[in-house]
């Protein structure tokens, strides 16, 4: 019985050992997908504008940005929490960069016309892991919101 434990604790350590590093764009993808799914409800509008985001703000080609959103829908499927994501962004980004990919989250939480209170949630929490200011925050959804032309 020991022996069966002491081997599946040793398999778990060389699973996370063999976890490939992530680039920014697929954890900035990951983070998009998570705000994308948070209301279970994954809208075509959503999928198309974190490709269009992707290709943006990481200057990728069209089929690129594609395969990345595929690839961040698989990994945030897999993932038990959101911080691998998060460490990758918060380390390539500054402050001012990280209120700007909280603008992005709320470009794909506003892309189906709604914002359900589980999307509103996630950029939140995902604010707060990316230590965005409440302020910032704010600034950023009320941004957006004047940007895609919503009204209060």
């Amino acid at each position: 019985m020991l022996e069966r434990i002491r081997l599946f604790l040793a398999s778990l350590d060389t699973q996370s050992q063999a976890q490939a590093p992530l680039d920014f764009a697929t954890a900035l993808g990951a983070l998009m997908v998570e705000v994308m799914r948070a209301d279970n409800d994954i809208a075509p509008d959503e999928l198309t504008m974190i490709a269009k985001l992707l290709r943006q703000h990481c200057q990728l080609s069209e089929q690129s940005s594609e395969l990345i959103r595929t690839e961040a829908q698989r990994l945030v499927d897999d993932a038990i929490d959101l911080h691998r994501f998060v460490k990758v962004v918060n380390d390539n980004t500054d402050e001012e960069e990280r209120i700007e990919v909280i603008e992005l989250l709320w470009m794909v939480a506003f892309a189906d016309g709604k914002l359900d209170p589980q999307e509103d949630y996630t950029v939140r929490k995902l604010a707060g892991l990316m230590y965005v200011a409440h302020g910032d925050f704010i600034a950023a959804k009320l941004n957006v919101k004047a940007v895609l032309g919503l009204a209060d």
